[in-house]
């Protein structure tokens, strides 16, 4: 079963392109397909209507381990949303190579793998171990924009 058919199995809904803060331009693509590759830039949760999703804070601190890692998912949701909108078919991945997962962390808080698991785990049931089975990295951050909790960057290969 292809990616397309494997989200709308589970139900699942892409947001729409980021709606940023009033003010925020970003000087770069969301997805840059070069070749047979395309590099995703880092993405955060979204909400249905686009907007940022919280909560926001820092993980271990405002932010539950157990929220974040809903957040993961959110994000995982935002860049299929991104890449989508410019391969036009999920279905044209190939394979998902790398994933850099960045949480913001409370001092002291070392649970980042458990939180980037939430994206992880989106990935593998949308698109199946042999095309979502992905490297990784999984760190905590003083800071991320918007003081969102997640936020993540990817790279896949394209069918020719």
């Amino acid at each position: 079963m292809g990616a397309e058919a494997r989200l709308r199995e589970l139900g699942l809904v892409l947001p729409p392109a980021v709606r940023l803060p009033a003010g925020v331009v970003l000087p770069f693509a969301m997805v840059r397909v070069v070749g047979t590759r395309a590099v995703i830039s880092g993405h955060g949760p979204q909400a249905p209507d686009g907007t940022l999703a919280g909560p926001l804070g820092k993980v271990g601190g405002e932010v539950s381990p157990g929220a974040a890692h809903g957040s993961a998912r959110l994000v995982a949701l935002s860049v299929l949303g991104s890449l989508r909108r410019e391969l036009g078919d999920l279905d044209r991945i190939r394979a998902w190579v790398r994933v850099h997962g960045m949480v913001n962390a409370a001092p002291g808080f070392t649970g980042m793998p458990e939180v980037i698991n939430g994206f992880s785990a989106l990935i593998l049931d949308v698109f199946g171990p042999e095309i979502g089975q992905h490297g990784r990295s999984a760190v905590g951050l003083a800071e991320l924009p918007w003081n969102i909790p997640v936020e993540v960057e990817a790279e896949v290969l394209l069918r020719d």
